[in-house]
């Protein structure tokens, strides 16, 4: 066998080197498509929680008597999921006007959402 001959392939430890070398590469970017969709998935819920947290308080902002001093909660049902909601209304610094504060929380039972709306007492 001429020299020319044995070196005109690859060896097998050069295949191995790279076949480790793409493996690796091909786990970075499973990796990366794995954050990229949990990413996702945290942003769809806190941004559908936000949307339970406006109508909540859009809800208390414009009833036609202010909502009681308090705590208040509620599940609502949106985005296929039902969201557990948490309304604390309050005094403001200016007594003519409320201080209403409205949690959602997700599945995780920790705060998806957070809302604070001010509106005449009375």
């Amino acid at each position: 066998m001429s020299r020319t001959e044995r070196e005109a392939g690859f060896t097998l430890v050069e295949m191995l080197v790279a076949l480790a070398v793409f493996s690796i590469a091909a786990l970075a970017l499973v990796r990366l498509q794995s954050v990229s969709l949990t990413g996702t998935a945290t942003l769809q819920d806190q941004a559908v929680a936000q949307i339970v947290a406006r109508n909540v308080a859009v809800e208390a902002v414009t009833d036609r008597r202010p909502p009681a001093l308090g705590v208040a909660r509620g599940i609502s049902a949106n985005g296929g999921r039902s969201w557990t909601w948490i309304r604390r209304t309050a005094p403001s610094p200016e007594p003519r006007i409320l201080r209403i504060d409205v949690i959602v929380v997700g599945a995780a039972a920790r705060p998806a959402a957070r809302l604070t709306m001010f509106r005449k007492a009375a």
